[in-house]
């Protein structure tokens, strides 16, 4: 569970989203961060239990920064209003699928995982993968601990291509997973449920849920 100072800092800086009242309030940022980190490094321990390419894992190799990278956006906040974690083997900036836990005030929250837009040698390693062991995919995807956690993966348009990728044909039974860019599954977590003590032990459940899924994807990265 986090503590409501944590999460009232987010809600605060999503209002004074600027560096001098973020100075001001770097006390209360450190405080949350170390909350957050907290969170994470007994969500690695459980985690770990049944995936042991986490299990050596510290949080500050799976904790991201909370300055924005605004180089090329438009938007020049500087500063996300969400804490983020990827739990993957090698850490938050290996290649391979991993778990993700979002924080964010507003039921902007979430718990998944799976991988986020891979270069392109990697993203056609994971379409042959599926493409050969389909029937193995679909029954990970269909499992029922699977779609109570998750439903189904993330088939929104902007995770997708509008055509089939080249040397796949329409006909092909796993078309609509081929014209994937991500794979990706998600659970969203209410704000009423970031400072209840069973939110470790949820978000746990739910990422051993997914485990299958995450495997699936890295032995097509191996």
């Amino acid at each position: 569970m986090f503590q409501q100072s944590t999460i009232l800092f987010l809600k605060n800086l999503a209002k004074n989203n600027n560096k001098i009242w973020f100075d001001e309030h770097r006390s209360n940022y450190l405080a949350a961060k170390n909350d957050y980190e907290n969170f994470v490094s007994a969500l690695i321990k459980k985690v770990g239990v049944f995936d042991t390419d986490i299990k050596e894992l510290q949080a500050k190799e799976c904790t991201f920064r909370i300055n924005r990278d605004i180089r090329f956006s438009k938007d020049k906040t500087p500063y996300k209003v969400n804490m983020g974690a990827s739990l993957n083997r090698g850490g938050k900036k290996s290649i391979y699928a991993g778990y993700y836990f979002h924080l964010e005030p507003g039921n902007k929250s979430f718990a998944g995982g799976g991988l986020w837009m891979p270069m392109a040698p990697d993203l056609k390693k994971v379409r042959q993968e599926i493409d050969y062991n389909f029937d193995e995919f679909t029954s990970i995807i269909k499992d029922k601990q699977f779609i109570a956690h998750y439903k189904a993966l993330d088939t929104s348009d902007d995770m997708k291509l509008i055509n089939l990728p080249r040397g796949y044909e329409k006909t092909n039974p796993a078309a609509e997973f081929l014209k994937l860019k991500s794979f990706i599954a998600i659970k969203n977590i209410g704000d009423a449920e970031l400072v209840t003590p069973s939110l470790l032990a949820k978000t746990a459940k739910a990422f051993e849920a997914l485990k299958p899924f995450i495997t699936f994807l890295n032995q097509a990265l191996a």
